[in-house]
Formats: structure tokens, C-alpha cells, sequence
């Protein structure tokens, strides 16, 4: 069923890319509605927790605006899904936007994860999640985000950040053991 579901919306999403293509305002405010709120996320997650929301939103815009330009160029067999195109240019931004900042921001309100615990359990281990996938560096921090929050395989994460697949398995064995690391000591405190 979920098989079924995915085939139809990439059977819907690229329909919806030709029109956009050639040039359908209406197609293209679709996938920008259909996008926004993984583009939206995937900056917050890697700008938290000192980014300033309007910084999100304007890099959010810059991220659709990039692709709007480009969006006659793309070529689905030679770049993958648009959703992963679109996370790639998200994440560039965000990447350049922490080599550029210097001083702290006002910050966003904290970027929850989702904890499978029960209970009064699941708050705090979704907090420890959080608090503990800020801390990450933003290399690892990206790697994380693009696999376990937007399901993008170890080829299109190479692809996003302009690494090879080996520093993607490298980069995601270090972060999840950092992860592990933070939830170990939260449980104990």
C-alpha cells in the first residue's frame, strides 16, 4: 500500500515538474507547497538552535528561488528526485550560512524530535534528541538530518554535500555514536 502511494505521488510530482517546467505558475506554487515544509525543517534543524526565524524564511525563499531558476535545467534522470535537489540546495545555504556567522542569533523556538518511548519518557528523550542533535558539528549534523529525518540514501547525501559515500558511512557512524553517547549520559542524569 505505502508502495502504491509513493508511485502515485512521484507520478503526481512529476507531472506536476513538466508543467512547472515549461513554465505553469500554477505547477510551480504546487511544488513549492508541496516542498516548503521539508526545505523549512531541514534549515531549522541545522540552524538551531540560534537561528533567527526570518534567517530560515529567507533562506527558505533563496533555496526555492535557486531552483526556480535552474528548475528548466533539471534533469530527474541525472539528478535524482526533486526532493533531494531541493534538500541539496537547502543545505548548501544553511553549510555556508554557519561558515559565515560569527556572532549568536536570536534564537528559533527549539526544533522538537520525535521520541518512540511512551509516556512521560517520551518527552524527555525527545528533548535529549534535540538538545543533543544541536550539539552535533554541522558536518555530522547534516549527514544525520538528510538520512534519519529526510530519508535520503548514502548517494544523494554524497551528492548534497559534495562528499564521497565513504565520508557519508563515515560521517553518520560518528554522529550516531555521538548521539548514542548523549542519550547514554541523559538517561543517567
Amino acid at each position: 500500500m505505502a508502495m502504491l502511494h509513493r508511485a502515485r505521488l512521484t507520478t503526481t510530482d512529476d507531472l506536476t515538474l513538466a508543467r512547472a517546467q515549461r513554465g505553469d505558475e500554477s505547477a510551480w506554487r504546487a511544488l513549492v507547497g508541496r516542498y516548503q515544509r521539508p526545505v523549512f525543517a531541514l534549515l531549522s534543524r541545522m540552524l538551531s538552535p540560534v537561528a533567527r526565524r526570518d534567517l530560515v524564511e529567507d533562506l527558505a525563499q533563496e533555496t526555492f528561488l535557486r531552483a526556480f531558476r535552474a528548475l528548466a535545467s533539471f534533469d530527474r534522470a541525472a539528478s535524482g528526485r526533486l526532493s533531494s535537489w531541493l534538500l541539496t540546495i537547502a543545505m548548501r545555504l544553511a553549510l555556508d550560512e554557519l561558515r559565515r556567522r560569527r556572532a549568536p542569533q536570536e534564537a528559533l523556538q527549539p526544533v522538537h524530535f520525535q521520541a518512540t518511548a511512551a509516556g512521560p519518557d517520551r518527552r524527555l528523550l525527545a528533548a535529549s534528541l534535540t538538545r543533543a542533535v544541536e550539539a552535533l558539528s554541522p558536518d555530522h549534523r547534516a549527514v544525520i538530518l538528510l538520512r534519519e529525518v529526510h530519508g535520503l540514501d548514502y548517494e544523494e547525501i554524497a551528492a548534497a554535500l559534495a562528499i564521497s559515500i565513504g565520508t557519508v558511512r563515515s560521517r553518520l557512524s560518528r554522529a550516531r555514536a555521538e548521539l548514542r553517547a548523549a542519550l547514554a549520559e541523559a538517561r543517567n542524569d
